[in-house]
């Protein structure tokens, strides 16, 4: 059986819900088919570089695919009939990548890098309690003989 991996943009409309239901039938597809799906990620909802059929934003699937190619092109024109997906690539590749895409490994070191500062503000320590205000003194009006 041949390696491929899968890319698929839905539209911004559905839910993230929706969106895994999706790649849980091409799943079903595949595996029915005789092949096995070695990795799922969703990506998430994400802006588009371009607008595609007036959406700006799409959600994001990547699918590692060890199938025959029948069942590769079954699943191409489910999709196509698909009204929810906007794109779709497949590219047949020498082996599986099984490790987390690029995407995910950078979302990843970015909620690190957050949480060891505790959000998006670094910690300013204990400041102690104020201390008391106290009042000003008034201020003389000034007119405009007064200059000198």
């Amino acid at each position: 059986m041949a390696l491929y991996e899968h890319v698929v943009i839905a539209r911004q409309d559905i839910s993230p819900q929706q969106a895994e239901q999706m790649n849980e039938d091409m799943k079903a597809l595949i595996e029915g088919q005789g092949g096995h799906i070695a990795k799922i990620e969703y990506w998430g909802l994400r802006n588009l570089t371009f607008r595609i059929k007036k959406n700006r934003k799409g959600h994001y699937s990547l699918l590692a695919i060890d199938a025959p190619a029948p069942a590769v092109k079954e699943m191409e024109r489910q999709l196509s009939l698909n009204e929810d997906v906007l794109r779709y690539m497949t590219i047949r590749v020498e082996e599986l990548d099984l490790e987390l895409s690029p995407v995910l490994a950078r979302r990843d070191r970015e909620r690190e890098r957050r949480d060891d500062f505790g959000g998006d503000r670094p910690d300013r320590g204990d400041r102690g309690d104020r201390p008391e205000r106290t009042e000003r003194p008034e201020r003389a009006e000034r007119t405009s003989g007064d200059e000198a």
